[in-house]
């Protein structure tokens, strides 16, 4: 094997013809490649002029350490990179003598892509084969523009470790040459220099920034929050009352709620990477921003109450300590004011100092808490006769025994464990600052049930070492002993030892030592006592500490994500660590003003509910994602379950209501407010939710389980394809379809797209997601679904099979009336009426609508300023057909003419380039306030307002239905079901029938039976006796001028000529056609008269849609039909059903 760089030239005579054609100055061939700082780079391409001479560079291209040199100055053109180069510019010095003398090759490269197109106007690009030189020493995948499997490719833009890397779209990897290769890449020039990326990068990643891992982070802080001031001052009560055994099922109750929480918090943790935010950020992720954003609030501020209750606590004990040396500075109340104020000051200073400063106080605050602990045990050893008249005498199994059972003295069992479960809380204090963790998903579930499982074990290892050498009851007076005469009726432990506190257990005595009545006792039996009150002033500033960080990241990470208004001010952060200040400011205050309230006995329960409404639906987002089953759903925890976690769910709202059922009320109306709140918000916010998959999986069960059912005639729903176009071209077709399928049924808005080149089926795609939004903001109910197709006819025949799903299918084809037929190419005109046979075929039903003024609005109203806006921001190309924009074309979802324009230029879309890149759209009828507007002329405006009269209320009219021939039903339903709905509440419905003069009374009476069974309102019948009367002469002559341009006249021509002229436009009405229909043609004429006569004044007018039997009427004599009978009228809508039944009257 030779060395890569006497590699022979053999590939060089393949590629010569194309070096022939690339570099036809073959003497300015560069020395060297040349590094092109862009997305991908494969073949590395520099400029014609000044190359040579220039000091050679290195970069390293491999992701095995292999070292790619490359020399030569930065090119200026666009290319694609496979992985990025380094932006330091790292690795080792390349030699320029490694060119191949034998001219440009072409291994496994994209030479023509980048060479072919040249970016640069004129001047030459000239291409260095990397390929052949270094093919063995290249990792796997360097070798071509395909990329290998990278992790940056997986980023998110705004991940906080490491940039995000495009790789190449399936487009460059497979769009044909003749396509604009990296339209999407940098424009020329726009390339970072290494030196440019590298700054970037340290923009966006500053140095020093406090990262903690799962002991520093997660562990301390939650066991200083769990081990709160209940262990020292609460816990020997609960032995008292509830007695060992209860005490440690107390214990257990809580500790299963938390580790199942722990549990449940530890699978959200490990599915993907967390940020800041905690519990808001978990949940809100699982279950979307409706639970995650009422939750974050209340969590936000239970967090920044708490840290008012800490305080309090802690201000309390030192008031305690103050008045037993009498030092109090002037009454209970105030003093506990004044040392709540300067701590809460004392603790934001920390705080704001930074974490790393709030981190060391916390580690301080452990180590003493930790000490208070084993100067307790260790004083439990230790049996000091003096504390005997006080109820400690040493271990004992006769004490343990004696405490085993519970002693409830105005107390429950549930409410003493009302008053311990608070002291669990507090598992949630790492989550809270997930951000500031170095590694989330290593250090919750880690960091989080270790410190449950510690702290379960010395809250259970105190309630039995209380419960065994401490007795219930003490008077502390030394003289309480008892005379060995007496000493056989004292049944009392404390007999043993020679004390008789018989006297505590009358209800005239209080005693005030023993667990039942001393707080303190813990200090009595400590080896050191003022070390338990350091503990209990560890304890509640820890709580306070954690509590004080907690709610401004909590808080911060909401405001970030926008849910509520008038809050983003929040979301800003200060210093490398983001840290949150205005949110410590707030936390401030909003601790301040409770602890000069002073009173927390109240608020205590609430702030526990809030918490633990947070468990709860920590536990639910488990569940739920798991019920889902999302493929997204894949935690690296799998110590879970998703039943577990439903019951955890179950058990923390049960444990709402056992601690105080009013509290527990009011936090779930707040959290449903708060629901409804975001709800009908709406934010616009895609977090890949268990919501929206399981909202997925529903629809999908349901859609399949709907299509193996038989279709009911009860159940019939007109589900309608509208051909609109783009969904705001045509906005009066929209709303009156959308009037009768709102809530009823399927809509679905069908564009049909044509174009002179190959189709652009990127931009199909982009159109849809962009035009579903528009639909979805304006709150129509409809699908938009666009095709290309080389003709209307063929792309309404794509949409008529193709469109919908299983038994949400549409049933009806609605159009809108061709208004211009007799003006453009009558070609048009036959592939429209061919889509109605077409619709006819494929058993739908037929719905056409037609306004005088016509429905087609999309040339009005800042066109021009519209496309220029987008052409700014938008590359399309693609050219189409377009909308002959002078005159009304309703039939053609696309547009017919020979006019071309841009696919943008529509006025649906406008183009915001903001954060997430999505492009916002706007209805095409609101005013820009920004822009001038032109005035319009007499004809728009009557069409624009036309186009906006099925969006306003149509008060005290009439819907009139011409019921003329059997379709069944539809003609009936669809008024029905328009007069429905709230705009057309106080349309009246009046039904017209043909009929036979001798029998208009029976035909009346038999239509009033039809539609009193069919459970249908009217307010008239009229029968029509005088349909077949012949229609006026003018009326009739003026039909014979219409259709005079479109006659075949085959009697004056030749057999042969006539053929020849029928084969070529099919249009064409023949004599002996005209003179067949002459019936039908006066009934169209004379119905016309009958509908000015009758319905002049309506609001809508409904009407049976004639039919033309196929290949027997032309397509010209039947758009005659249709424009002769609708012509001059209120707004009509023909209607033909499949002949189907819609309508029943049985149950």
């Amino acid at each position: 094997m030779s060395e890569p760089s006497t590699a022979p030239s053999a590939p060089a005579e393949t590629a010569t013809p194309e070096s022939e054609f690339l570099a036809p100055d073959a003497g300015q061939r560069p020395p060297g490649p040349t590094p092109s700082q862009s997305r991908f780079q494969v073949d590395l391409v520099s400029e014609a002029a000044g190359a040579s001479g220039e000091k050679s560079a290195s970069c390293d291209y491999s992701a095995a350490g292999t070292d790619l040199g490359v020399g030569g100055e930065e090119a200026k053109g666009r290319f694609r990179v496979v992985n990025f180069a380094d932006p330091n510019g790292s690795g080792s010095a390349a030699s320029p003598e490694g060119v191949p003398p034998e001219g440009l090759q072409n291994g496994d490269t994209v030479m023509s892509e980048t060479s072919l197109h040249s970016s640069t106007g004129g001047q030459h690009h000239y291409h260095y084969d990397t390929h052949t030189n270094t093919y063995y020493l290249r990792t796997f995948g360097h070798n071509t523009i395909d990329a290998v499997p990278k992790i940056d490719f997986y980023r998110q833009t705004a991940a906080p470790l490491g940039e995000k890397l495009v790789r190449p779209t399936l487009s460059e990897l497979h769009d044909e040459l003749d396509k604009e290769p990296f339209e999407d890449g940098f424009p020329n020039g726009d390339e970072l220099t290494p030196a440019e990326e590298a700054a970037a990068k340290e923009a966006a990643e500053p140095k020093g920034v406090v990262k903690f891992g799962w002991i520093k982070g997660v562990l301390v802080r939650c066991m200083l929050n769990i081990w709160g001031v209940m262990l020292f001052i609460r816990m020997t009560w609960i032995v008292g009352q509830a007695g060992i055994a209860l005490a440690c099922v107390i214990v257990g109750m809580a500790t299963v709620v938390t580790t199942i929480t722990g549990l449940s918090t530890s699978a959200i943790a490990t599915n993907g990477f967390v940020r800041g935010g905690g519990a808001y950020y978990l949940i809100s992720r699982s279950l979307g921003p409706e639970f995650g954003g009422s939750i974050g609030l209340i969590f936000a501020f239970a967090n920044a109450v708490a840290v008012a209750m800490y305080v309090v606590g802690f201000a309390e004990t030192v008031v305690e300590l103050l008045k037993g040396v009498d030092a109090l500075m002037t009454d209970d109340i105030n003093d506990i004011r004044i040392i709540g104020t300067i701590t809460v000051i004392v603790l934001l200073g920390i705080s704001v100092a930074g974490m790393e400063w709030e981190a060391k106080a916390q580690i301080f605050l452990l180590v003493v808490l930790i000490t208070a602990i084993v100067n307790y045990f260790i004083g439990s050893f230790i049996p000091v006769k003096s504390k005997e008249p006080l109820g400690f005498f040493g271990y004992d199994g006769a004490i343990m025994w004696e405490n085993m059972g519970p002693d409830f003295q105005g107390e429950t069992f549930f409410s003493v464990f009302a008053i311990f479960f608070p002291a669990a809380t507090g598992i949630l204090a790492g989550a809270n600052i997930s951000g500031d963790l170095a590694d989330p998903q290593m250090a919750i579930p880690k960091g989080t049930l270790l410190a449950i499982l510690i702290t379960g074990i010395v809250y259970l290892g105190v309630a039995v070492s209380t419960g065994s050498c401490i007795v219930r009851h003490a008077t502390g007076n030394i003289n309480d002993t008892v005379s060995s005469q007496f000493l056989t009726n004292c049944t009392d432990v404390s007999c043993k030892y020679g004390f008789d506190f018989s006297s505590c257990k009358s209800p005239e005595t209080k005693c005030l030592h023993g667990l039942h009545n001393d707080f303190q006792v813990m200090s009595l039996v400590s080896g050191f006592s003022p070390i338990i009150s350091a503990g209990i002033f560890s304890a509640t500033l820890s709580s306070a500490l954690a509590s004080l960080v907690s709610a401004p990241k909590v808080f911060q990470a909401l405001c970030k994500d926008n849910i509520y208004p008038y809050i983003g001010i929040f979301a800003k952060g200060y210093g490398k660590n983001n840290e949150p200040l205005r949110g410590y400011i707030l936390t401030f205050g909003i601790a301040l003003a409770f602890i000069l309230i002073a009173e927390l006995n109240t608020i205590a329960p609430i702030i526990s509910n809030f918490f633990l409404a947070s468990y709860a639906l920590i536990n639910y987002s488990v569940f739920h994602a798991s019920l889902a089953n999302s493929p997204g759903w894949r935690p690296s925890f799998k110590y879970y379950n998703m039943w577990v976690a439903l019951a955890g769910a179950i058990l923390c709202c049960v444990v709402m209501f056992v601690i105080n059922w009013a509290a527990a009320l009011l936090t779930n109306v707040i959290v449903m407010g708060l629901y409804i709140y975001v709800s009908h918000k709406k934010p616009d916010v895609n977090w890949g939710s268990s919501t929206q998959a399981l909202t997925y999986q529903q629809a999908l069960s349901h859609t399949l389980h709907l299509s193996a059912v038989e279709d009911h005639v009860k159940n019939f729903r007109p589900q309608c394809l509208v051909m609109t176009g783009y969904p705001n071209s045509r906005p009066a077709l929209l709303d009156l379809v959308h009037s009768f399928t709102k809530n009823v049924g399927l809509m679905i808005c069908g564009h049909v797209r044509m174009g002179y080149r190959k189709p652009n089926f990127k931009d199909l795609a982009a159109d849809q997601s962009r035009y579903q939004r528009w639909l979805m903001r304006n709150e129509t109910k409809a699908f938009y679904t666009p095709v290309f197709a080389e003709d209307l006819r063929q792309g309404s025949q794509y949409l008529l099979q193709a469109a919908g799903l299983g038994r949400l299918r549409p049933n009806t084809l609605v159009l809108g009336f061709k208004n211009d037929w007799r003006d453009g190419d009558m070609m048009n005109v036959e592939i429209y009426i061919n889509m109605i046979h077409d619709a006819f075929d494929f058993q739908y039903g037929a719905v056409i609508l037609r306004l005088k003024e016509g429905l087609d609005v999309s040339h009005i109203q800042g066109q021009d300023e519209l496309l220029s806006s987008q052409e700014k921001s938008s590359g399309a190309k693609d050219v189409i057909v377009s909308i002959d924009t002078s005159k009304d074309s309703d039939c053609d979802s696309s547009k017919l003419s020979s006019k071309t324009t841009s696919l943008q230029n529509s006025p649906a879309v406008q183009k915001d380039d903001d954060e997430d890149g999505k492009a916002t759209t706007q209805p095409l009828l609101k005013k820009d306030k920004k822009s001038p507007t032109v005035p319009l002329n007499v004809c728009d405006q009557r069409l624009l307002e036309a186009s906006q009269q099925f969006q306003q209320k149509q008060g005290k009219g009439t819907v009139d239905v011409w019921w003329l021939f059997d379709d069944g039903g539809l003609t009936l339903l669809i008024p029905y079901l328009l007069t429905n709905k709230k705009r057309w509440k106080e349309c009246k419905i009046r039904v017209f029938i043909g009929g036979k003069i001798n029998r208009i009374d029976h035909d009346r009476r038999a239509m009033a039976t039809l539609l009193s069974k069919f459970r249908i309102d009217f307010s008239d019948i009229t029968v029509l006796g005088d349909i077949n009367t012949k229609p006026k002469k003018e009326h009739v002559a003026a039909f014979e001028e219409m259709v005079e341009p479109y006659r075949l006249k085959e009697d004056n021509m030749e057999l042969e000529a006539a053929e020849r002229l029928k084969n070529s436009e099919p249009w064409r009405i023949t004599d002996n056609e005209l003179e067949l229909y002459r019936a039908k043609t006066n009934r169209q004429i004379r119905l016309n008269e009958l509908l000015k006569e009758h319905s002049a004044t309506a609001n809508l007018i409904v009407m049976s849609l004639p039919l033309a039997r196929k290949g027997a009427v032309s397509s010209a004599l039947y758009m005659a039909w249709m424009e002769v009978l609708s012509k001059d009228l209120p707004p009509i809508l023909f209607v033909r059903g499949n002949h189907q039944s819609v309508l029943t009257f049985y149950s």
